[in-house]
């Protein structure tokens, strides 16, 4: 694998420095994201396709935000994971329906880290510059969060790779311009770039519960050139696991953003719904309730920072970014779901309304805890892999 620069962060960098330029992003992404007019596209889209906006799309390339992973020479900004993840959660705050994890992050990581560089020069630019639209196409009927499970064959030919399976819960495939498939051959697995033209009759959509839609994969027999292979055995496998950690990273912090806006949601309604003539924040059980999901909200921002200067480190090892991976996505999961469905009770018989906003930020949470795995899936991951984790720790002095 490919040793990209700036992809998990720049270490010469001054701390005061890279804080100063997180609170930078921070207040723009915000800015941007916290418009009226992004949650209500968030409900106006549901039930659609594709589910998102492509003038949205190329403005979040604009901003710069699909090219933060990515080196400058393919049109990147060649940031890192915190970066991604302060974009990450502020459109967590406000819904996005646009696939920036499941494209930015998975999709183009995998062709980032594969060892391709044609394809790179070709497809990254095009991501960059939100011309283009990958997805990942790596899950498999009974494989969850198990990206090294592949039962799809790719078969050499005399003109190419022919593959043959099917793909589920393929997010942000629903219109993509071409598909990153996982298929193993005799020699292993390996990544393969298949346009979206040559699986047209293949791809039929599902309606995930957030209302935004997801793709199935048929793939009978598609033909792609030689050339069109990402990544071979061996190098496969790491650029999988690289993008994996930083997807699940980075959706842990979109999770974060649902969370804190639910909560916050949630602060205000108790400060204005008046029963018995008094506001209902006024009454110890549901202030006791606030604090507790108080607690869980600081709990997951606190982790996120862990995990992201745990992943700055120039030497970290495979297994110990795993493990952080792993461990921020299962608290963020777990959270999440509490925060938003303790939201729907706190407010009442309107909560559980379609016309309550607060009902989708716990569909979106109840999508995103479950993709790449929920928090059952990453404690047993974690569990694996916390050994490399403390590890790593130890040998740079840190508890």
């Amino acid at each position: 694998m490919g040793n990209e620069a700036g992809v998990i962060g720049n270490s010469s960098e001054g701390v005061s420095e890279r804080k100063e330029r997180l609170a930078m992003l921070r207040d723009s992404a915000n800015k941007y994201a916290s418009r009226d007019s992004h949650l209500k596209r968030a409900r106006q889209l549901r039930g659609t396709h594709p589910g998102y906006d492509r003038q949205v799309w190329r403005k979040m390339a604009e901003l710069g935000w699909l090219g933060t992973l990515l080196p400058e020479r393919f049109g990147g900004l060649e940031l890192g994971c915190a970066e991604t993840a302060v974009i990450a959660e502020a459109l967590g705050r406000s819904l996005f329906p646009e696939p920036l994890v499941a494209s930015a992050v998975l999709a183009g990581g995998t062709v980032l880290y594969g060892d391709n560089d044609a394809l790179k020069a070709e497809l990254l630019p095009a991501l960059a510059g939100g011309e283009m639209v990958p997805a990942l196409a790596w899950r498999e009927e009974g494989h969850i969060g198990d990206l090294l499970i592949v039962e799809t064959r790719a078969d050499e030919t005399s003109s190419g790779v022919k593959i043959s399976g099917s793909k589920r819960l393929v997010i942000g495939g629903a219109s993509a311009d071409g598909f990153i498939v996982t298929a193993r051959s005799r020699q292993g697995i390996g990544l393969y770039w298949v346009p979206s033209g040559k699986v047209t009759s293949g791809v039929s959509v599902i309606e995930l519960a957030d209302g935004r839609p997801a793709a199935e994969l048929k793939l009978s027999g598609v033909d792609v050139p030689g050339s069109h292979r990402i990544a071979g055995p061996g190098t496969a496998e790491a650029a999988l696991l690289r993008a994996y950690d930083e997807a699940l990273i980075t959706t842990a912090a979109e999770l974060l953003g649902v969370l804190s806006r639910a909560f916050e949601i949630t602060l205000d309604y108790l400060r204005t719904r008046v029963q018995f003539g008094k506001p209902i924040g006024s009454f110890q059980a549901l202030q006791h309730r606030a604090v507790d999901l108080y607690i869980e909200q600081r709990l997951c921002r606190h982790a996120l920072d862990d995990v992201i200067a745990g992943t700055s480190v120039a030497d970290l090892s495979a297994n110990a970014r795993g493990a952080l991976a792993s461990r921020i996505k299962a608290r963020c999961s777990e959270a999440s779901l509490r925060i938003t469905r303790e939201a729907i009770q706190m407010h009442g018989a309107i909560g559980f309304s379609d016309e309550c906003d607060i009902g989708l930020f716990l569909k979106r949470a109840i999508t995103l805890a479950g993709w790449l795995g929920g928090a059952e899936v990453h404690r047993r991951r974690y569990a694996q892999l916390a050994p490399h984790e403390a590890e790593t720790r130890d040998s740079k002095g840190k508890k």
